[in-house]
């Protein structure tokens, strides 16, 4: 098993912490010398917080153990591919690389929808890697899209909040 498959298994750790609160299954961990020093998972609903994505509850916690915002040499897995936000957030704070599972189709900033990773927008760039255990990845999205489907998961209606 290579480095990145065994940091991409802990992301899925923490994205089956997501599905067993019905929270779209996406998990994230930040490593730094090859050390996790923080993981996060999709938190959206039970925050009615737009942007309590995993990545962004990660990069958050690494900062705090780091004391510092600025995540130099720090790579983050993350189960699907990152959102615009998310990618922003990753410049913003200096993650040198991130590595993904699966695609988003609908959002993916990394090759999906947009390549914003390759835009020269900021001082420097993002290495990214995609399709590492993508089929574990994908896996438990569609478990939990298949779950709603059948009526056994229960999403709050963004209108009667």
């Amino acid at each position: 098993m290579t480095p990145d498959e065994l940091w991409m298994g802990k992301a899925l750790g923490e994205a089956s912490k997501a599905l067993r609160r019905n929270e779209v299954p996406i998990g994230a961990v930040v490593v730094k010398d090859d050390c996790v020093i923080a993981h996060g998972y999709n938190r959206v609903e039970a925050e009615r917080r737009a942007t309590a994505h995993a990545e962004i509850i990660a990069i958050d916690r690494a900062s705090k153990k780091l004391g510092d915002w600025r995540l130099d040499g720090c790579t983050v897995y993350v189960t699907v591919e990152p959102c615009h936000m998310c990618m922003g957030a990753f410049y913003l704070s200096r993650v040198q690389r991130v590595v993904y599972g699966t695609k988003q189709p609908r959002s993916g900033a990394c090759g999906s929808v947009d390549n914003f990773h390759e835009a020269e927008l900021f001082n420097h760039r993002i290495d990214v890697t995609a399709g590492v255990r993508e089929a574990e990845c994908l896996s438990l999205l569609q478990a939990f899209f298949e779950s709603l489907r059948l009526g056994r998961g229960k999403r709050r209606d963004a209108r009667a909040g």
